[in-house]
Protein backbone atom coordinates (compact mmCIF):
# COMPACT_ATOMS: atom_id res chain seq x y z
CA UNK A 1 0.00 0.00 0.00
CA UNK A 2 1.27 3.43 -0.72
CA UNK A 3 1.76 5.97 1.57
CA UNK A 4 -0.31 9.42 1.21
CA UNK A 5 2.44 12.07 -0.21
CA UNK A 6 2.64 15.35 2.00
CA UNK A 7 0.60 17.37 -0.89
CA UNK A 8 -2.56 14.93 -0.83
CA UNK A 9 -2.51 14.89 3.14
CA UNK A 10 -2.28 18.80 3.18
CA UNK A 11 -5.91 18.75 0.73
CA UNK A 12 -7.79 16.85 3.60
CA UNK A 13 -9.84 19.13 5.49
CA UNK A 14 -8.27 19.81 9.23
CA UNK A 15 -10.43 17.84 11.57
CA UNK A 16 -10.04 17.86 15.32
CA UNK A 17 -8.73 14.63 16.73
CA UNK A 18 -11.57 13.04 18.85
CA UNK A 19 -11.08 10.43 21.81
CA UNK A 20 -13.78 8.13 21.76
CA UNK A 21 -12.70 6.53 25.13
CA UNK A 22 -11.26 8.63 27.60
CA UNK A 23 -10.39 6.74 30.60
CA UNK A 24 -13.43 7.48 32.92
CA UNK A 25 -15.77 6.58 30.20
CA UNK A 26 -13.60 3.73 29.22
CA UNK A 27 -16.65 1.34 30.04
CA UNK A 28 -19.09 3.40 29.14
CA UNK A 29 -21.36 3.53 25.87
CA UNK A 30 -20.78 6.31 23.28
CA UNK A 31 -23.83 8.61 23.55
CA UNK A 32 -23.12 11.14 20.39
CA UNK A 33 -21.57 9.37 17.54
CA UNK A 34 -19.28 11.66 15.49
CA UNK A 35 -19.56 11.19 11.76
CA UNK A 36 -18.12 14.80 10.98
CA UNK A 37 -15.30 14.05 8.76
CA UNK A 38 -17.03 10.83 6.75
CA UNK A 39 -19.22 14.02 5.90
CA UNK A 40 -16.84 15.56 3.88
CA UNK A 41 -16.34 12.35 1.63
CA UNK A 42 -18.57 11.92 -1.76
CA UNK A 43 -18.20 8.36 -1.66
CA UNK A 44 -19.78 8.32 1.80
CA UNK A 45 -22.34 10.85 1.19
CA UNK A 46 -23.40 9.06 -2.36
CA UNK A 47 -23.26 6.12 -0.72
CA UNK A 48 -25.78 7.03 2.17
CA UNK A 49 -28.18 8.64 -0.28
CA UNK A 50 -27.51 5.07 -2.83
CA UNK A 51 -28.83 3.32 0.04
CA UNK A 52 -31.74 4.92 1.00
CA UNK A 53 -32.98 5.29 -2.36
CA UNK A 54 -32.46 1.61 -3.36
CA UNK A 55 -34.29 0.85 -0.44
CA UNK A 56 -37.69 2.44 -1.56
CA UNK A 57 -36.63 1.03 -4.91
CA UNK A 58 -36.23 -2.17 -4.43
CA UNK A 59 -39.57 -2.40 -2.13
CA UNK A 60 -41.21 -0.59 -5.31
CA UNK A 61 -39.87 -2.77 -7.59
CA UNK A 62 -41.07 -6.54 -5.23
CA UNK A 63 -44.45 -5.88 -7.28
CA UNK A 64 -42.62 -6.98 -10.75
CA UNK A 65 -39.82 -9.40 -9.27
CA UNK A 66 -36.87 -6.93 -10.55
CA UNK A 67 -33.99 -5.79 -8.80
CA UNK A 68 -32.54 -2.65 -10.08
CA UNK A 69 -29.92 -4.09 -12.35
CA UNK A 70 -32.90 -6.59 -13.99
CA UNK A 71 -34.88 -2.86 -14.33
CA UNK A 72 -32.05 -0.68 -15.79
CA UNK A 73 -31.10 -3.80 -18.44
CA UNK A 74 -35.47 -3.71 -19.00
CA UNK A 75 -35.23 0.29 -19.30
CA UNK A 76 -32.08 -0.11 -21.68
CA UNK A 77 -33.52 -2.31 -24.20
CA UNK A 78 -37.23 -0.48 -24.32
CA UNK A 79 -35.14 2.36 -24.97
CA UNK A 80 -32.97 1.07 -27.65
CA UNK A 81 -34.55 -1.87 -29.26
CA UNK A 82 -32.26 -4.21 -30.87
CA UNK A 83 -29.20 -3.34 -28.32
CA UNK A 84 -26.59 -5.72 -28.17
CA UNK A 85 -25.50 -7.57 -24.92
CA UNK A 86 -21.89 -5.82 -25.54
CA UNK A 87 -23.26 -2.65 -25.84
CA UNK A 88 -25.62 -2.89 -23.01
CA UNK A 89 -22.51 -4.24 -20.90
CA UNK A 90 -20.49 -1.14 -21.87
CA UNK A 91 -23.59 1.25 -20.81
CA UNK A 92 -24.29 -0.28 -17.57
CA UNK A 93 -21.07 -1.39 -16.36
CA UNK A 94 -22.18 -4.75 -16.51
CA UNK A 95 -19.52 -7.80 -16.46
CA UNK A 96 -20.39 -10.09 -19.78
CA UNK A 97 -20.64 -12.91 -17.49
CA UNK A 98 -23.32 -11.49 -15.37
CA UNK A 99 -25.50 -10.09 -17.63
CA UNK A 100 -25.78 -13.78 -19.20
CA UNK A 101 -27.41 -15.15 -16.49
CA UNK A 102 -29.60 -11.88 -16.45
CA UNK A 103 -30.87 -12.29 -20.30
CA UNK A 104 -31.54 -15.88 -19.67
CA UNK A 105 -33.90 -15.16 -16.95
CA UNK A 106 -35.47 -12.05 -18.42
CA UNK A 107 -36.08 -14.59 -21.51
CA UNK A 108 -37.36 -17.38 -19.26
CA UNK A 109 -39.99 -14.58 -17.84
CA UNK A 110 -40.63 -13.70 -21.21
CA UNK A 111 -39.78 -9.96 -21.22
CA UNK A 112 -37.21 -10.33 -23.52
CA UNK A 113 -36.57 -12.07 -27.10
CA UNK A 114 -33.05 -11.94 -29.06
CA UNK A 115 -33.08 -11.39 -32.67
CA UNK A 116 -30.86 -11.58 -35.20
CA UNK A 117 -28.45 -7.77 -35.39
CA UNK A 118 -29.63 -6.43 -38.36
CA UNK A 119 -26.06 -5.11 -39.60
CA UNK A 120 -23.89 -8.07 -37.41
CA UNK A 121 -24.63 -11.12 -38.49
CA UNK A 122 -22.27 -12.15 -35.50
CA UNK A 123 -24.50 -10.26 -32.58
CA UNK A 124 -28.19 -10.30 -31.33
CA UNK A 125 -30.42 -7.83 -30.95
CA UNK A 126 -32.10 -7.66 -27.40
CA UNK A 127 -35.95 -6.71 -27.96
CA UNK A 128 -38.90 -6.47 -25.19
CA UNK A 129 -41.53 -8.73 -26.30
CA UNK A 130 -45.29 -7.01 -25.15
CA UNK A 131 -45.49 -8.13 -22.28
CA UNK A 132 -42.02 -7.05 -21.69
CA UNK A 133 -42.99 -3.69 -22.99
CA UNK A 134 -45.68 -3.52 -20.51
CA UNK A 135 -43.96 -4.29 -17.78
CA UNK A 136 -41.29 -1.86 -18.37
CA UNK A 137 -43.78 0.92 -18.22
CA UNK A 138 -45.51 -0.12 -15.55
CA UNK A 139 -42.02 -0.31 -13.79
CA UNK A 140 -40.77 2.94 -15.83
CA UNK A 141 -43.96 4.76 -14.03
CA UNK A 142 -43.39 2.98 -10.85
CA UNK A 143 -39.48 4.44 -10.58
CA UNK A 144 -40.54 7.95 -11.39
CA UNK A 145 -42.93 8.09 -8.47
CA UNK A 146 -40.39 6.27 -6.05
CA UNK A 147 -37.76 9.01 -7.16
CA UNK A 148 -40.43 11.75 -6.89
CA UNK A 149 -40.66 10.24 -3.28
CA UNK A 150 -37.05 9.66 -2.36
CA UNK A 151 -36.09 13.35 -3.45
CA UNK A 152 -39.13 15.15 -2.07
CA UNK A 153 -37.02 16.86 0.58
CA UNK A 154 -35.60 18.64 -2.77
CA UNK A 155 -36.87 21.06 -4.97
CA UNK A 156 -37.04 20.26 -8.81
CA UNK A 157 -34.09 22.70 -9.41
CA UNK A 158 -31.70 21.02 -6.82
CA UNK A 159 -32.79 17.32 -8.20
CA UNK A 160 -31.97 18.49 -11.50
CA UNK A 161 -28.86 19.70 -10.24
CA UNK A 162 -27.84 16.78 -8.15
CA UNK A 163 -27.88 14.89 -10.95
CA UNK A 164 -25.81 16.54 -13.34
CA UNK A 165 -23.33 16.77 -10.57
CA UNK A 166 -23.56 12.97 -9.77
CA UNK A 167 -23.29 12.58 -14.14
CA UNK A 168 -20.18 14.70 -14.18
CA UNK A 169 -18.29 12.04 -12.09
CA UNK A 170 -19.40 8.85 -13.36
CA UNK A 171 -19.73 9.93 -17.33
Amino acid sequence: MSKSSPQTLAHRPKLPVIKVFEKETRNHLVEQIDTRYLQTLLGYNARRAALSIIENFVAGMAEFELRPVDFSVLSVIHHNPGITSRQLCATLSIQPPNLVGMIHRLQQRKLISRLPHPHDGRAMGLHLTDEGLAMARQAEATASMLEEKSAERLTPAERSQLIQLLQKIYL
